[in-house]
């Protein structure tokens, strides 16, 4: 059934339908689950937008000398979420967290997170690294903190910034760290940190592809 649903809503999508009104109408006619709508929004796209994103991403010999704006609550979510068993790299390549988590709670392996993606920048070496967290979120301010001190003992050139609107300021990057499709969209270059800082401790995302194989089965 998840199967057919996807098919459906990936016609829709290449005849040119919103994502919200095709998936609406899809998930009503096949009465998906919560999990199934939200693993179709998460990771089925058009084809036109797949073929888009495969030009902006960047591999990571690429982000050398260059500067980077960094999503800095969308990696981190997607790290650990990646970390975590889940994390699905969808259909645009880019790697997704599929956790209903609104806004980021600081807990005990934070600290630990954060190092791993600020010691995977480091192998990378940019020119500067730029990290922006929304300021509305808890804690946030102690997550530029530890962020902050993390570049510097790492050695990477940076710095960390509380703003009202994330999306916003990395849209004037010209390469950026997320998974966000309206961030994605404007820009010209994507790189999947949160991806390469799972690779580097041996976790890597399960294809979209896979974990619709295995929902069919179930079926």
């Amino acid at each position: 059934m998840l199967i057919e649903a996807y098919k459906d809503l990936k016609y829709l999508l290449n005849r040119g339908y919103r994502k919200s009104v095709a998936l609406n109408f899809v998930a009503n006619h096949y009465r998906l689950t919560a999990e199934e709508r939200h693993l179709l929004a998460r990771c089925v796209f058009p084809d036109s937008w797949i073929e888009e994103v495969r030009r902006k991403l960047l591999s990571p010999e690429e982000i050398r000398g260059k500067t980077m704006g960094v999503d800095g609550f969308n990696v981190l979510i997607t790290l650990e979420s990646l970390l975590n068993g889940k994390a699905i790299l969808c259909e645009d390549e880019l790697v997704r967290d599929l956790a209903y988590l609104r806004k980021y709670r600081l807990h005990a392996k934070t600290w630990d997170n954060l190092r791993l993606i600020v010691s995977t920048l480091s192998e990378l070496s940019p020119r500067k690294a730029v990290f922006f967290y929304g300021r509305s979120v808890p804690k946030s301010g102690l997550i530029r903190v530890m962020t902050a001190e993390l570049l510097e003992e790492f050695g990477v050139p940076g710095e960390v910034r509380l703003v009202k609107s994330p999306d916003f300021e990395l849209k004037a990057f010209d390469v950026v760290a997320t998974a966000d499709i309206g961030v994605v969209r404007k820009v010209r270059g994507v790189f999947d940190l949160a991806r390469a800082a799972g690779e580097k401790v041996g976790r890597r995302p399960a294809p979209f592809r896979d974990v619709l194989g295995r929902s069919q089965t179930r079926l």
